[in-house]
């Protein structure tokens, strides 16, 4: 699932290989996916953006936007852009294909769901869209100390801190994903309250949130997820479906995995006591 460190190293590599090029053919929901989201009739896309030329490709938090002239071509959660060069054969099912005047395209399938939206420029009302482009990223300077303590101070004390990390988009693009190396480089459990954090853990969570989500984009994303060219990233993941049999790296203590909140959490007992 797209979340901040591979939406930022896809639109890295969008913007090395597509910038500049003209769409020369548009195909969209040739594969119908029932969670596949489109703005409007997907048949509608080949005369959105025929004829267009990409200009830039921007990171919005987990979502990805390519600016095609006055159109914009938006995917998030769940989409795999894919790309391949002029005389590759690209997959037989997709939920969108993009072809460039040099023969190069896109394909682009939804994994469970995801959007892939085509707009005029500043035509999308959607709040998760507006709230990607309105709030800092964890990845720049403008998300500081002061900004995470005021999104503390603005959530129910009695909120797990899963909750405050990953619902209501607090913090957008921070998803069931990341959380769990962010929690563990911190040595905080999922389930604890925040009012049962001290101020020692607030600063803890604040620098993992920055150092981690940094760490994993430096490193071409995770390795649980796929990048344009469909490798895996260079992250080594510390908690995650491909390290639950190993121990923790820390204590050498055995993993737990739950489901919580919609989702798995991985932690280590020893390492990140439930507090309060």
């Amino acid at each position: 699932m797209l979340e901040i460190p591979e939406a930022r190293v896809i639109t890295q590599q969008l913007s090395e290989t597509i910038v500049g090029k003209t769409i020369r053919k548009v195909a969209a929901n040739s594969s119908p996916h029932k969670f596949a989201f489109y703005s409007g009739d997907p048949e509608r896309y080949p005369a959105l953006l025929e004829g267009k030329k990409i200009q830039s490709v921007a990171a919005l938090a987990g979502q990805i936007e390519i600016a095609a002239e006055d159109m914009r071509i938006l995917f998030s959660d769940g989409t795999n852009p894919r790309y391949y060069p002029a005389g590759e054969a690209g997959p037989e099912k997709h939920q969108l294909r993009i072809d460039f005047n040099d023969g190069s395209f896109l394909a682009c399938s939804v994994q469970m769901y995801g959007g892939l939206w085509t707009f005029l420029d500043g035509t999308n009302d959607n709040f998760y869209y507006l709230v990607a482009r309105e709030k800092p990223s964890p990845l720049t300077d403008a998300f500081d100390e002061a900004h995470f303590q005021a999104l503390l101070g603005n959530s129910k004390p009695n909120l797990s801190v899963k909750a405050f990390l990953a619902t209501e988009q607090r913090i957008p693009g921070l998803g069931n994903g990341v959380l769990q190396d962010i929690l563990f480089n911190a040595r905080i459990n999922p389930r604890t309250k925040l009012e049962a954090l001290s101020a020692e853990d607030k600063e803890a969570l604040f620098k993992s949130i920055k150092q981690t989500l940094t760490e994993m984009t430096k490193h071409g994303g995770r390795d649980t997820e796929k990048d344009l060219f469909g490798q895996p990233g260079g992250y080594k993941t510390i908690l995650s479906s491909k390290t639950l049999d190993s121990p923790c790296p820390r204590c050498g203590g055995v993993i737990v995995r739950q489901a919580y909140l919609g989702g798995n959490v991985y932690f280590c007992p020893n390492c990140q006591p439930l507090k309060g």
